[in-house]
């Protein structure tokens, strides 16, 4: 599709950074997909070059060592990265929105100066940690506890469903400092891998983002100086739920993306194609769910970016980041699908990429928020308007 119209009142510059993005993917991460969802693992080296070309620190403030753009400069950048290899893409969203944005947002000037210049360059790898084996999308009932020892905190507990842990040198964690039977005695913290007692336990075997480590963390008596406190004590709920407002348009950018990058292939593949004498695009099913398909990416990617400007200009942007994020997900299952019933039995093997897009695909219905959560939280907001 051509993306570069949507919106005819952006500035230029957006569409030079997505030719820019769009290059880089198409050189350096569509080549490497197929690998990657087979190994299970992102190249160190594309990590490194991702970091490099500002990609992994988009909206930090060239103070901070980032690259200076705003939110939609970012989710552009996710977008094109995801159309080729959503493992890499998430890798992306997951750093900058979840391990970087809250020492952006809450972080002290201390904190911004210690960890953003390297999270910025990719020299660290940033994760979010709230999920617990017990605690998804209850995220107020997560058991973690932080034990205040006088000079510091001590943590113990699980954290589940991690991206990036296996990579991770930073970690935003969310434990309680006080056990409280909801989540108002939870607090937010800044760990450093390293630190004694942190460790990956498991990392999940998946469907779909092979690429992508989950993992199962333990904090063992994990020792987090007080200095690392974030947002301040007891107000990590409130961190947690304005990361996610923000993250959901990440991976509302990635299904975007994924979505794309099936739609292009299937639609080439239609024009290639022939049966009874002539390519199957000239047939009116195939020319029908090509339109279904087109019109639900053009939707996504207005809603998409309706919620990244409104990040931009302070303006309240949590039902919007919902909605981008329910109705591109939900989109990226419906493309995809749609994406191999056009390329029939080809589309079903492993020799075409779209059954790795399709894999890929349904996690955006579940990760950052369940479709049912985007409802919900829609609905609230839709709510409190009636007077």
């Amino acid at each position: 599709m051509d993306a570069k119209n949507t919106f005819q009142l952006l500035d230029d510059h957006y569409d030079e950074l997505r030719q820019l993005v769009a290059k880089f993917s198409d050189a350096e991460v569509g080549p490497l997909a197929k690998k990657i969802d087979v190994d299970e693992e992102l190249p160190t080296e594309l990590i490194k070059k991702l970091g490099e070309q500002g990609f992994l620190g988009a909206y930090v403030p060239e103070a901070y060592g980032g690259a200076g753009m705003d939110y939609l400069s970012y989710s552009i950048i996710v977008e094109e990265i995801s159309r080729q290899c959503a493992s890499t893409g998430v890798l992306v969203s997951a750093h900058t929105s979840l391990g970087v944005w809250p020492i952006l947002a809450f972080g002290t000037e201390e904190q911004k100066n210690a960890y953003l210049p390297k999270l910025a360059s990719g020299e660290w790898i940033g994760c979010f940690c709230l999920s617990e084996p017990n605690a998804g999308s209850d995220a107020g009932s997560l058991t973690t506890y932080a034990e205040d020892k006088g000079d510091y905190y001590e943590i113990q507990g699980v954290k589940n469903w991690i991206t990036n842990g296996k990579e991770a040198d930073v970690a935003i964690v969310f434990a309680k400092t006080t056990k409280t039977p909801n989540y108002k005695g939870i607090s937010a913290f800044i760990v450093e891998t390293k630190t004694p007692g942190f460790s990956v336990i498991k990392l999940e075997e998946k469907l779909g983002i092979r690429g992508s480590s989950t993992a199962q963390i333990a904090f063992d008596k994990v020792k987090v100086p007080k200095k690392n406190l974030l947002g301040g004590l007891e107000k990590g709920f409130r961190v947690a739920m304005a990361t996610l407002d923000g993250g959901r348009i990440g991976i509302a950018a990635q299904a975007l993306g994924i979505a794309e990058g099936a739609f292009r292939y299937a639609r080439k593949y239609s024009t290639e194609r022939v049966q009874f004498g002539a390519p199957i695009s000239q047939l009116q099913g195939i020319q029908f769910m090509l339109a279904d398909m087109s019109t639900k990416i053009h939707a996504a990617r207005l809603l998409i970016y309706d919620a990244s400007q409104r990040k931009n200009r302070d303006l309240p942007f949590s039902k919007q980041s919902a909605h981008a994020k329910l109705f591109a997900s939900e989109a990226a299952m419906f493309v995809t699908s749609k994406a191999i019933q056009i390329c029939g039995g080809n589309g079903f093997t492993r020799e075409y990429p779209l059954e790795r897009y399709y894999r890929d695909a349904k996690i955006t219905e579940i990760y950052e928020g369940t479709s049912e959560i985007q409802r919900v939280v829609i609905a609230t907001h839709e709510l409190k308007e009636v007077k």
